[in-house]
């Protein structure tokens, strides 16, 4: 069981997913990776948030970043969202993020920045 997982949007966002891997090896956390996009495979999502034992959920998306929104309609656990700089340098993938509607709530870091969500997650796990 992984205490963290880490859902990339696609295979380019992989610098980023490195970013918060290298973090979390380092801390010997157990975690897993899964890429889906929730705009084109909702139902995978769906399955994957549902069949998890984790923890806490880092997502990592651009553009229109709808994953940690979906993510975080699908659980009661806790979600970080990484805005992946894009077409807007990011600012579109932030606003996306950080604009949740009420109940639906994201935590979000600042664009790019994967080691600040695994350290983020390792807080909210109290093993930081």
């Amino acid at each position: 069981m992984a205490d963290i997982l880490i859902i990339a949007g696609s295979k380019s966002d992989q610098d980023i997913v490195k970013k918060a891997e290298d973090v979390l090896k380092e801390s010997r956390v157990d975690y897993s990776l899964e890429y889906c996009s929730f705009h084109r495979k909702p139902e995978k999502l769906r399955d994957i948030v549902k069949n998890s034992d984790a923890k806490v959920f880092i997502c990592i998306a651009g553009l229109a970043a709808a994953l940690p929104g979906a993510v975080a309609a699908m659980t009661d656990k806790p979600v970080i969202g990484v805005p992946v700089s894009s077409k807007l340098g990011g600012l579109d993938a932030l606003l996306s993020i950080v604009q949740m509607p009420k109940r639906v709530p994201v935590a979000c870091v600042g664009i790019d920045n994967g080691a600040n969500a695994a350290y983020l997650a390792l807080r909210i796990l109290g093993l930081l």
